[in-house]
């Protein structure tokens, strides 16, 4: 448990929205579903890079400003007919605080 930390108030990361966390190694961005589920991916889409942290959240996909691609938030897939990954964390909601898991053996 004491790998856990903490990274933001759940009310802080808007319904259908995101929020950017910068660590030394990668983005990563923290999205909150409009059913209030929260998921961590790298903030980075696969085709060319873009910050999924601005993309549009509908259901648990976030689509890329950049040039549209969908990317599943539980399982970092990018859904066809595009094809490619992100990475994902691990991420828990406890008394409405967000907690990231351990990055290092989650990131590529």
């Amino acid at each position: 448990m004491s790998d856990w930390i903490a990274i933001a108030k759940l009310d802080d990361i808007p319904l259908r929205g995101s929020r950017q966390l910068k660590t030394d190694t990668v983005d990563i961005a923290i999205f909150r579903t409009g059913s209030d589920e929260v998921f961590a991916i790298r903030d980075q889409c696969p085709h060319l890079g873009g910050p999924l942290s601005q993309g549009m959240v509908h259901g648990n996909t976030v689509t890329c400003p950049l040039h549209n691609w969908k990317i599943d938030l539980e399982s970092g897939q990018v859904k066809a007919p595009d094809e490619g990954c992100v990475n994902r964390y691990p991420v828990k909601v406890e008394q409405g605080v967000v907690y990231l898991g351990p990055l290092e053996s989650h990131d590529a």
